[in-house]
This record gives C-alpha cells, sequence and structure tokens, in this order.
C-alpha cells in the first residue's frame, strides 16, 4: 500500500513541465538565448588556438594575430556578460517561484481540516513549506540553465569531434555511454533518498519546535539530557540519509573521473600516432582536446546537476502529497450563504469517530433554541469538546445533520458561517505581541470605542491598568508572560469584541481564580445575551443558568434538562454536582 502511495504522488517531468516550467517560458527562452550566445563564444577558443597554431604562427601575420587576439577577448567578455545575466534573471525569477510556492502550499495547509492538524506536529508543517519547495531553484534556475546549456554545448562540441576525427570520437563515445547509463540507474535510487530525507528533516524539526515551545516542562522535569539524546538520534539519521546520497553522487562522479580519465589517455594514443603519422596537425590535436574538454565538463557537471534536480522532483513529490489532500471547505458542496444567521441549532442523530470503528459521539439528538444557552457536562473523555467541535464546524459528522436555522451544516460556507462564530477555548491560544493586537485579532479593524467596551467587559483592564504599557504590553510567545487568569480574560475579550451568533465556551473559566471567576462570570453572563451558546465546565456552579444542560456519558446523552429539573432526578447530574459540593 506504502509504495502504491509513493507512485501515485510521484511528481512526473511532463506534470512539472507543464505546472513549473511553461509557465515561465518567457524567462527561460530568454535564459536559452543567453545560454546558447554564451557557450557559442566559449566554443571560439579552442578554434582559435588551432587557427594560431597552423596558420598564424607559421605565416607570423602580427596583424592576423593582434585581429585574432581580439577576437577571444571579445568571445570571454560575451561569455561572461551573458553568464552573468542568465544567473541573475533565472536565479531571481527562481526564488519568485519558491515564494510563491510557499505562499501556495501556507495557503492550502491552512484550509485543511481541524483533523489534519491534530495528527500532525507543527514543525513539520513549517518544513513541508519552508524546506520542501526549495530544490525547484534548479528546475527554474541555474541547475537547469547548466543542463541544457551542458547538452547544448556537448552536441556541437561533438559535431566538430566528428569533424576533426571520427575515429577518435567514436572510442571517446563509448565509455560516454557507459557512463550514462551508470547515472540514470544511479539518480532513479537517490530520488528515495531525498524523498526520505524530507521526511526525517521535518520530523526533527516538529521535535525541535515542541522542545523549545515546550522548555519549562523541560527544565522543570531535568529532562534537558533526555531532549538532546531525542535531537542527537534525529540529526544522526539525518546524516545517516545525507551520507547515503553522498556515496550514491560520489560513485557517479568517480565513474565519470574513471571513465572519461581512460577516454582521454586513449585519445592521448591515438592523437599521437595520428600526429606521427602525418594524418593530424598538431593544431587539430589541440582543438580536439580543447573540444573534448567542453563535451566532458558538462558530462562531469551531471552528476552534481543530477543530484540537484533528484533533490528538487523528491521535494516536489512531498508537496504535492499536501496538495492533493481535501481542503475543509467543499466548493462544490457549501454553496450556502448565511448573511444573518439568528443561532437556532439542531443535532439530528449525529454521530462521530476519530478512528474507525472508534465512535465518541453516538447518535446525539438535541436542539438549541435561538439565543439560548446549552451546556455539556460529564466526565472527562465523555465526548464534550467533541459536540462542541462539530457545533464549530471544526468537525463534520460522519453520520446525521446539524442544522443552523433550518439549513444543513454541510452545506453552509465555512467563511459566512464563522464569521459569526465567536470560540473561547480550555487553553486559548495567544500570539506574540501586544494585548491590543490579541484582543483585535478577531476584527482588526475594530473602533477604539468597541476595544474598550470588550475590555472591560471582560476585566481585562483590572490588570492592565497596572502595566506601564497598558493595553500596548508584549506578552511574549503564547502570552507566557501572563498569568493563566489573565489569558482566559484575554481570549473573553476577544470573542466579545467578535460580537458573534454563536459562542463556544470550553471550560472558559477553568484557569481562573475565584475572584477572577467572579468577574468573569459577570461578563460571561454579558457576552451570551441573545447568543445560542455552548458551554462546557468541570464546575458545575458555573452553569446552574443554562437553558438546558445536556450530560454527557461515553458519547451519549443520559439525562438532559435545567438544573433544578436534573438535581430533582437524583441521577447522574446529581451525582456529578453533589460530589463537587463535597470537595
Amino acid at each position: 500500500m506504502a509504495t502504491k502511495k509513493n507512485k501515485e504522488n510521484r511528481v512526473t517531468m511532463a506534470h512539472v513541465f507543464k505546472t513549473i516550467i511553461w509557465p515561465r517560458r518567457r524567462h527561460l527562452f530568454l535564459g536559452l538565448f543567453l545560454i546558447i550566445i554564451s557557450r557559442l563564444s566559449g566554443l571560439v577558443l579552442p578554434g582559435a588556438s588551432k587557427f594560431l597554431i597552423d596558420d598564424v604562427i607559421p605565416s607570423g601575420d602580427l596583424n592576423l594575430l593582434k585581429w585574432l587576439v581580439l577576437g577571444v577577448v571579445a568571445a570571454i567578455v560575451v561569455q561572461a556578460t551573458t553568464s552573468y545575466a542568465l544567473t541573475q534573471i533565472l536565479s531571481v525569477e527562481a526564488q519568485h517561484l519558491i515564494a510563491k510556492l510557499r505562499a501556495k502550499v501556507q495557503k492550502h495547509i491552512i484550509q485543511l481540516p481541524i483533523r489534519f492538524f491534530d495528527n500532525t506536529k507543527t514543525g513539520e508543517l513549517v518544513s513541508r513549506i519552508m524546506t520542501d519547495v526549495e530544490g525547484v531553484r534548479n528546475l527554474v534556475g541555474t541547475g537547469f540553465a547548466q543542463m541544457i546549456g551542458g547538452i547544448l554545448t556537448a552536441i556541437i562540441s561533438l559535431a566538430l569531434l566528428i569533424y576533426i576525427s571520427p575515429l577518435m570520437t567514436l572510442y571517446v563515445l563509448v565509455p560516454v555511454i557507459i557512463f550514462g547509463l551508470i547515472s540514470l540507474k544511479a539518480f532513479g535510487k537517490i530520488r528515495p533518498i531525498f524523498r526520505e530525507r524530507g521526511k526525517i528533516n521535518a520530523e526533527v524539526t516538529g521535535r525541535l519546535t515542541e522542545t523549545l515551545g515546550g522548555i519549562r516542562v523541560i527544565k522543570g522535569f531535568n529532562a534537558e539530557d533526555q531532549e538532546i539524546k531525542t535531537f542527537e538520534s534525529g540529526v544522526e539519521r539525518l546524516f545517516l540519509n545525507v551520507k547515503a546520497s553522498l556515496t550514491a553522487t560520489s560513485f557517479v562522479t568517480s565513474a565519470a573521473t574513471f571513465l572519461l580519465g581512460l577516454a582521454s589517455a586513449g585519445i592521448m594514443g591515438i592523437g599521437g600516432y595520428m600526429i606521427m603519422e602525418d594524418q593530424m596537425t598538431f593544431g587539430d590535436f589541440l582543438a580536439f582536446t580543447l573540444y573534448l574538454g567542453f563535451m566532458i565538463a558538462p558530462i562531469l557537471q551531471m552528476s552534481n546537476i543530477g543530484s540537484q534536480l533528484t533533490e528538487a522532483f523528491a521535494g516536489l513529490d512531498r508537496t504535492e502529497e499536501i496538495m492533493n489532500m481535501p481542503l475543509e471547505s467543499d466548493a462544490k458542496e457549501r454553496t450556502i450563504e448565511l448573511k444573518d444567521i439568528k443561532g437556532d441549532v439542531r443535532f439530528d442523530q449525529v454521530s462521530f469517530a476519530y478512528e474507525e470503528g472508534k465512535e465518541v459521539v453516538k447518535g446525539i439528538t438535541f436542539h438549541a433554541a435561538e439565543g439560548s444557552v446549552t451546556a455539556l457536562v460529564g466526565t472527562s473523555g465523555s465526548g464534550k469538546t467533541t459536540i462542541a467541535g462539530l457545533a464549530a464546524s471544526f468537525l463534520n459528522p460522519d453520520t446525521g445533520r446539524i442544522t443552523v436555522d433550518g439549513v444543513d451544516l454541510k452545506n453552509i460556507t465555512l467563511e459566512s458561517y464563522r464569521s459569526q462564530l465567536g470560540v473561547v477555548l480550555q487553553d486559548d491560544f495567544l500570539f506574540e505581541g501586544t494585548i491590543r493586537e490579541n484582543i483585535l485579532f478577531p476584527r482588526p479593524n475594530s473602533t477604539e470605542e468597541k476595544l474598550i467596551q470588550a475590555v472591560k467587559a471582560a476585566h481585562v483592564n483590572e490588570f492592565t491598568d497596572r502595566f506601564e504599557e497598558g493595553l500596548d504590553t508584549l506578552i511574549g510567545e503564547r502570552g507566557v508572560k501572563l498569568s493563566g487568569g489573565q489569558r482566559q480574560r484575554i481570549a473573553i475579550a476577544r470573542a466579545i469584541l467578535a460580537d458573534p451568533r454563536i459562542l463556544v465556551l470550553d471550560e472558559a473559566t477553568s484557569n481562573l481564580d475565584t475572584e477572577s471567576e467572579s468577574m468573569i462570570q459577570a461578563s460571561l453572563k454579558e457576552l451570551m445575551k441573545s447568543r445560542t451558546t455552548f458551554v462546557i465546565a468541570h464546575r458545575l456552579s458555573t452553569i446552574r443558568q443554562a437553558d438546558q444542560i445536556l450530560v454527557i456519558e461515553q458519547g451519549e446523552i443520559v439525562e438532559h434538562g435545567k438544573h433544578e429539573e436534573l438535581i430533582e432526578k437524583q441521577g447522574r447530574y446529581y451525582q456529578l454536582y453533589t460530589y463537587q459540593a463535597r470537595i
């Protein structure tokens, strides 16, 4: 199965030509023109050398010598100028392509379903976006140019070699053909090594990102040595992979040196014999030797260029694997735009499983009326957060349907739905920057007046007033400079500013101390007014005023009603509530 998958994601030359090379044909054709000029000017020297030895020196014509030298200098200037222009044009375009590809891959990844991110390390995705696409510079940049230029030079040189001596040319072609066959075989084996390198690099980067992000936990448990060994193990795997590719490419280079060295030795013997027998002039022999160098040099370069191109294809294989993943928003299914959501939500026999055959939510049915508060309670792992994720459209039901204002959620465009959705999570994410920037995140163009209203409603000003920079205080990565309660209040202020129609609060008061919680309860009450709200809370005291309480056990609703009704029943909710009261 794995082999089949790899074949499916294997990028072909035809695909690369259609999607990468042909759209940049103007740059490449200009590059090709410059290559032709550069290579032709490079071939002037061998011809001039033959002319110098066979004609100019024997004639003693100083004027002819002067013009010959000027011609060679002009050819060298043309070659240098075109080489510089070629590098500038193609290298810049290659970097432009890398930038566009990175943006394209990031755009695709960020639109993938939440489930994908749950199963993939952040650092691995960073590697996919930043590293995997870098190899394409060799397809559009100087690597590709060198290959085309090398082939062109080799063909012209071959024609001139045949013209000078068909016999010596035939002798040279035998080792060249053998080398070509060895190269094809070797680069076929190197491509999977490069693919594996991308995978290892992503894993090592992913682990390193986790290590640096969890540095407090690592130091708290004195686990530095453990992390150092894990990283060393990863870079060792990377080294062994690089070693394998270097071994293969060096074998190709060594084979080229050996085979073409034999050819050169043979040429010396054959050429020397032909000069002695007056079958060839010394000028012809010198020209043949120089042209042979022009033909062999690109072939020797092929091991390096071939390695670069193989690396490019391996990176594109991995990029294509990501780009083939279906997006979260299916444009064919999600066609309905809800401009003004009222917030009437219904779950009808909804089931969901993260793994096939292991349902986390089983046939859930309930109605959350417009503007009502629905509380989800139950033990850890009962399925509360999954239900909230389904309501937030982070997950899609495997069976059953969820409707919003009577419209199936799977048919509503995610943009129109989530623009009217607010989420406050248990461990809400804050971005590096200022408190102001984090609160303004969902509505960057919001007025100062609305910002201050949100700040006061969430009691953020209770602590920002004590900071020298106030709302412009830098909070560090993930808000590390703030307490849990302060981070939570910023997250709630962010949700208040978003002014959503549907609100999901997942343990929104879990990180708050008693004093902070009492402040937040008042602001949450204000926030939930006229909004359809789903609340998940372990502290049952926080959801006593809910319009309906769903008690979830093993993915099913075992009890349903208001706080007083459920207490009277003395069932599962009563057990949970009285247990907490004793604590």
